[in-house]
């Protein structure tokens, strides 16, 4: 019988006593993990004796559970998230969709979320007695039963919880789904600053940059970890990679490390434990690539706060979806269905469960460029990603014969997800990202990087830095997009980006091949990737988004200095776009999206202006992200999250649309024989214009 739980009521919860560990836990690898003395593992599910009160003394601990962690054997995805929460308003639907997948899921939260304590709707008549361990609790249950219900529909479906060492010398949490044990949640539960912005030197913040020695724990009431400890900032790294050897992902979901800070105000505009949390799993991530015997893996950053300020990437229904999770985490209705007085949600976002627009939206940090598959001088194909930290480069004969080969990966570490490639005049390749420069907490930053070919066809040549436009990285917490490139018809490449203060900025190389300092060009209110390609003419023309329209920056004429910004006259878009010539002509076409439908919208633009009124295709597979492709097939996401294709239709035609089986990282890229994409698998897919 379900009950509803009247909130007067509510009472401290008692913590779990007599809870032993065990090294032999639920299986998987345990490289890189401490050893602990065995034991019995108490790990009945959230619903059985061990979320009860406490045994009388000398009474036995009944048989624990064990359901053993399962690892798909092609995709596992790893999620690395600050609070309990950021996964469901932040990296969701992609969440749901991985779990519809049937893939193995892990969710790693590093703080518990015990904010003040009270577990209460805002501006309730009666308030709970602060027990920030009761508040953690709720918390835990609120994100199970959100799982338990977008992999089985039902929210009461039973976790087996248990206790893990860790590589950094504590114990953590780990809840396996019985009934989808593919889907695991592991609880560090250490503390959380408690501010978005504040002064607190005991968070992730001030242990990241040295201010304190150590963060303590703070752990749930009903966690069967029965031993307070703390962390030093080097045994968070071996924590989080100790765990990434545990689960072996083949995907990495993580926060923005570098959201920027407010121009006006300096703070941060996203809250401190999400982006000093993405800095521990960056590091971790870096020590987990060095290890052997792993699977390929690449990452995605997701887009914190700031992201409720721009225009909604979702459709309707994908949004409804998104809120009705939420309103699951926050247990709207109230009904003590998991039968634990410390709540079975977080009341806190029970009032506003969309947050600030957050369940209307999801949007990528960087990754967004379609420029990554080049056509070599004799006809084949160079795919280029980033795997392992490192560009990962794949190889397709000429003539349509031979399957792809690689990925071979190019030396050089600390390479950020989203590249972009361009041709040379002399046939050569280059590719351009960014590089994210870890060591001590004050040598942070992130660079410019660029490789190309030694000759047509020959191998990369190492890394060059060409720097950054941000003074440090305590004035715009390195806060810079993955660059947009494009070469003229003179045979010089230019180098665009959004800095910190979301400005953009040029660097242009120089008739001796040598490249001049970074210039701020005009314009500002920049979000998102720029985008660049060249017109027939060979002048580079660059878009870059801002909440309300599209502005451009062009050359008058090959050589020339980008100049502007222009004002395209374009409606809002998501953000997320791509730019190419318009087939036999002088123009630029532009795809994009319409805001908080998924709908493709495409443009043509000459001098900046408009050359052809905004269509909107006819019918759509919804979903978000740029429009990907070469002139006769384009790709998408869709909806559901899997790659979707259509033969290049004519304006007003409806596309006829074809759904692959697989989900996918990134935004696809193309050339007129097919689209490629990668998979969650670390694996590069490919979807041929002819089948």
């Amino acid at each position: 019988m379900r009950v509803r739980l009247r909130r007067p009521s509510l009472t401290p919860r008692a913590r779990l006593v007599s809870v032993l560990t065990t090294t032999a836990l639920v299986g998987g690898s345990l490289a890189g993990l401490v050893h602990l003395s065995s034991g019995t593992v108490s790990g009945a599910p959230a619903s059985q004796e061990s979320k009860g009160a406490d045994r009388p003394p000398g009474q036995a601990a009944a048989p624990a559970r064990e359901t053993k962690p399962l690892r798909t054997p092609d995709v596992a995805v790893a999620q690395i998230v600050a609070h309990p929460d950021d996964d469901l308003y932040f990296m969701n639907p992609d969440t749901a969709q991985s779990i519809r997948s049937g893939a193995a899921l892990t969710s790693i939260y590093m703080t518990s979320g015990e904010s003040d304590g009270v577990n209460a709707r805002p501006r309730a008549p009666h308030r709970p007695a602060p027990d920030k361990a009761a508040f953690a609790e709720a918390r835990q249950n609120g994100i199970r039963a959100a799982y338990a219900e977008m992999a089985t529909g039902n929210r009461t479906s039973p976790w087996d919880r248990v206790v893990i060492p860790t590589a950094g010398g504590a114990r953590a949490e780990l809840d396996v789904l019985r009934a989808k044990p593919q889907i695991s949640l592991v609880w560090l539960q250490m503390r959380e600053a408690g501010s978005i912005n504040g002064n607190r030197p005991h968070s992730l913040n001030g242990l990241w940059n040295g201010r304190v020695e150590s963060l303590e724990s703070q752990r749930a009431a009903g966690t069967p970890v029965d031993t307070d400890f703390s962390y030093t900032r080097e045994q968070v790294i071996d924590t989080l990679a100790g765990l990434l050897t545990r689960f072996r992902p083949t995907f990495v979901r993580m926060q923005d490390p570098t959201p920027g800070r407010n121009a006006k105000t300096g703070t941060y505009t996203d809250h401190q434990d999400h982006l000093y949390g993405a800095r521990f799993a960056q590091a971790a991530l870096a020590r987990y690539a060095t290890t052997t015997g792993r699977p390929h893996f690449g990452v995605q950053n997701y887009l914190g706060y700031p992201t409720g300020t721009l225009p909604r990437t979702l459709d309707p229904e994908s949004a409804g979806a998104k809120l009705s999770t939420l309103k699951t985490y926050a247990w709207i209705d109230e009904v003590n269905d998991c039968a634990d007085p410390a709540g079975c949600g977080d009341l806190k976002v029970a009032g506003r469960p969309g947050g600030w627009g957050w369940t209307e939206t999801i949007r990528y940090a960087r990754g967004t460029s379609t420029s990554w598959v080049q056509r070599d001088t004799d006809g084949g194909l160079h795919a280029f990603s980033v795997l392992d930290g490192r560009l990962a480069v794949w190889k397709k004969p000429a003539g349509g014969a031979g399957d792809w080969q690689g990925p071979v990966l190019l030396q050089g570490d600390g390479l950020d997800s989203g590249v972009t490639s361009v041709r040379l005049p002399d046939g050569r390749i280059a590719v351009f990202g960014t590089r994210t420069t870890l060591g001590s907490a004050q040598a942070y930053g992130r660079e410019v990087v660029t490789t190309e070919q030694s000759a047509p066809g020959g191998a990369f040549g190492p890394w060059r830095s060409l720097g950054t436009p941000e003074k440090n990285d305590a004035r715009g917490t390195s806060d810079i997009s993955a660059p947009a490139v494009a070469v003229d018809g003179t045979g010089r490449a230019t180098v665009l980006l959004r800095d910190s203060r979301h400005r953009p900025a040029a660097r242009e190389q120089g008739p001796d091949g040598g490249w001049g300092p970074w210039r701020t060009l005009g314009g500002d209110g920049l979000h998102g990737d720029p985008v660049a390609t060249t017109d027939g003419a060979g002048r580079i023309h660059a878009f870059a988004g801002t909440t309300k329209t599209v502005l451009t920056w062009s050359q008058q004429r090959p050589g020339a200095p980008l100049s502007g910004p222009l004002r395209t006259g374009l409606p809002a878009t998501t953000l997320a776009m791509s730019a190419s010539p318009v087939p036999d002509g002088q123009g630029i076409r532009l795809w994009f999206r319409k805001p908080a439908s998924g709908d493709l919208r495409t443009a043509d633009l000459s001098g900046g202006a408009l050359a052809s009124p905004v269509t909107e295709l006819a019918g759509g597979v919804a979903g978000f992200g740029p429009v990907g492709g070469g002139q006769s097939l384009l790709a998408v996401r869709s909806r559901t999250g899997v790659l979707a294709t259509a033969p290049a239709a004519s304006a007003g035609t409806r596309p006829i649309w074809t759904l692959e089986k697989f989900l996918f990282s990134g935004a696809p890229g193309g050339v007129v024989d097919g689209v490629a994409a990668m998979g969650l698998d670390g694996k590069l897919h490919w979807t041929p214009a002819v089948r």
